[in-house]
């Protein structure tokens, strides 16, 4: 059964979460940086895990792993922050995913594309697009607009003026936090 709303070839960049691969379709993806200092903005949710200044601007970071009810996500040599653009009720926000790794950027074919599984009415996998497959492993295909709730996307937004604002009254006072 085919994958509702693929009907050519589908590139996404696959990347891990535990043991696990996931992806992204490329063209939500705008690049991937190495781990950075995240600074942490208070009365967000766990899996809101700061902000980082990209080129000037501020960007929040999501812990997916936290976010899907993994443990936190450890910093290590191949630790990356995904900055992905999410799509929520039309608002558009750019983000930054924290993977355990990146991994490849991969050409996915309709026919090694398996509908979202079905696990009862009480679990949501709205935001699964698909299973790919790859030899005998399956890769999660995410639809990063239907991960975050609305009120998860204006918390996420909030906190990047609060931390833009901060920066610029005290730059040292920021790193301090963000050192913490």
């Amino acid at each position: 059964m085919p994958v509702e709303g693929l009907t050519g070839t589908m590139q996404c960049l696959t990347y891990k979460l535990g043991d696990e691969v996931y992806a992204f379709d490329i063209n939500k993806v705008r690049e991937v940086l190495d781990f950075t200092t995240v600074t942490k903005v208070p009365r967000t949710p766990e899996f809101m895990r700061g902000v980082i200044n990209l080129r000037g601007s501020v960007v929040p970071v999501v812990d997916l792993r936290l976010k899907f009810g993994m443990t936190r996500t450890e910093n290590s040599v191949n630790t990356c922050v995904i900055i992905i653009e999410v799509t929520v009720d039309g608002d558009t926000t750019i983000i930054g995913a924290l993977a355990d790794s990146v991994q490849e950027v991969l050409d996915l074919d309709p026919d090694h594309i398996e509908p979202p599984p079905r696990i009862g009415d009480r679990l949501d996998t709205e935001f699964i697009r698909g299973m790919g497959k790859r030899g005998e492993r399956f890769i999660m295909i995410l639809d990063i607009d239907k991960i975050f709730t609305a009120d998860e996307l204006a918390l996420v937004q909030k906190s990047a003026p609060a931390a833009q604002a901060a920066w610029q009254t005290n730059p040292a006072g920021a790193a301090a936090v963000a050192a913490a």
